[in-house]
């Protein structure tokens, strides 16, 4: 899928990002780019005040995050940032309201989790005591991608800040606005230097990674976070990757199956399936799967697919034509494959509107059932035997997210913990509520975020031994 920034050339000052609304296709203000000089002067602001802003202590940094949310919570800024998400990425105004209060909502549980996070602690034995103490990177390279444009790059950017270092942000050059509008909030905030905006495209990104950061963390591609890895090796440089999914719904005997459809339908179709937890393969027993195929065909129609300004739309349209061509493509290949289209998405204009599909007899060799689809279908799997199933679900090399859906007891649990999976939902979606860490299982993940743990992520222990 296209969530990410691909390798390039040196930018030149020439090139500007220009985005487009894609519920109408009409262009939006062209945003400049940076190039390679303005990258490295950005990265060295950022380093030089990093260190003040590492000395300033953790409560200083916490009351400027709290300041942060605050402003996301004044009626007139938290609409301006929703109608940009809209308008950039063509998410329903509903839904981008929802991303923005999450993103303010979660500011406190970031500050209480970072605090202890940052706590030194005592060990020790045999006369000898050691102090461990946790101290911040240095710069942090966020690089976004533009399904979730303002909760995907703020978890990692307060992580980074709350923990000491200083931040460099590329946003996607998809939503460059939605970023930019972020930055001047989180920036106005905090002491010049310590959080940077760079925008532009691959080559862009190549460039940030490749700068004296410290550390990168990024969300989109397996190919695109195997690039970056190959970059900072060089310097070694620690990094946080999240690498999208290919998320199993396995339906066992027993299970709610209305309860089970109402969620295949809506979670391979919410945010038009550019999410990188969408449920993208369901299992069926072979008894039930034309009921609970049914089921889903009467789910999908009721949700509202149209214009995103309007609050009762459930889908708006996908957020670039290359994507929209991506999952048309595994359309037409599972349905050469054998598999049965059920109903039919159908593109529409004006913008990349995509309504849902729904495809059975969907297998493995298929690539709508081994590639990541991030679109708006629900492919369907029948299976006769559990063994089969697991073998089948855990069968990529994607491992980020998964649901069980059975009978409440062991059995079903004991499912669950056979998935090769980072986060696993029972009888619901998965979730990283509370403390949480968000985290990947093989080629889906790299590091993690969130959590105590997932907050050491960008900071390096160091430990000091003296005789007691």
């Amino acid at each position: 899928m296209l969530r990410d920034m691909p390798n390039g050339s040196t930018p030149s000052t020439s090139e500007a990002l220009r985005p487009v609304n894609p519920a109408t296709g009409e262009a939006l203000e062209p945003v400049a780019s940076d190039d390679a000089a303005s990258v490295a002067e950005k990265v060295a602001r950022a380093q030089t005040a990093q260190r003040a802003w590492a000395a300033d202590g953790f409560e200083a940094r916490a009351d400027a995050v709290a300041r942060f949310a605050a402003r996301l919570q004044e009626p007139e800024v938290a609409d301006a940032l929703a109608h940009s998400v809209m308008r950039e990425m063509g998410k329903p105004i509903t839904q981008a309201r929802s991303e923005v209060a999450v993103v303010a909502g979660r500011a406190q549980s970031f500050i209480d989790v970072a605090r202890r996070a940052c706590e030194p602690s005592q060990t020790g034995g045999g006369g000898t005591r050691v102090d461990v103490e946790w101290r911040p990177l240095g710069v942090a390279a966020v690089i976004a991608p533009w399904n979730y444009p303002l909760s995907t790059p703020n978890s990692l950017v307060l992580s980074a800040l709350l923990t000491g270092n200083a931040v460099v942000l590329k946003p996607s050059e998809y939503t460059p606005h939605t970023g930019a509008s972020y930055h001047a909030l989180l920036a106005a905030e905090l002491p010049r230097g310590v959080f940077e905006l760079v925008q532009g495209q691959g080559a862009v990104g190549a460039a940030l990674v490749a700068a004296p950061v410290d550390m990168v963390a990024f969300t989109g591609s397996i190919a695109t976070g195997q690039a970056i890895m190959r970059s900072a090796a060089g310097q070694m440089k620690r990094l946080v990757l999240e690498l999208g999914g290919k998320d199993p719904m396995l339906v066992l005997p027993g299970a709610d199956l209305e309860k089970a459809a109402v969620h295949a339908a809506r979670e391979s179709v919410r945010n038009s399936g550019q999410v990188c937890v969408s449920v993208e393969r369901v299992f069926v027993p072979k008894a039930e799967a034309e009921r609970f195929a049914a089921l889903v065909e009467a789910e999908l129609a009721t949700l509202k697919v149209g214009d995103p300004s309007d609050p009762e739309t459930f889908m708006g349209p996908m957020a670039n034509e290359a994507q929209r061509q991506h999952v048309l493509r595994q359309l037409e290949q599972a349905e050469a494959g054998g598999a049965r289209v059920r109903v039919r998405g159908e593109a529409r204009g004006p913008g990349w509107f995509l309504t849902p599909s729904l495809v059975v007899d969907v297998d493995e060799g298929m690539s709508l059932a081994s590639d990541e689809t991030f679109g708006p279908v629900v492919a369907l799997s029948s299976y006769e035997d559990l063994e089969e199933l697991l073998a089948r679900a855990n069968t990529t090399h994607y491992g980020l997210g998964a649901s069980v859906w059975g009978p409440e007891g062991p059995e079903t649990e004991a499912v669950a913990r056979r998935l090769q999976a980072g986060m696993v939902g029972i009888n619901r979606g998965l979730s990283a509520a509370g403390e949480a860490p968000w985290v990947g299982w093989k080629s889906s993940g790299f590091g993690y975020s969130r959590s105590v743990e997932g907050m050491r992520q960008f900071m390096q222990p160091q430990t000091f031994s003296r005789q007691v």
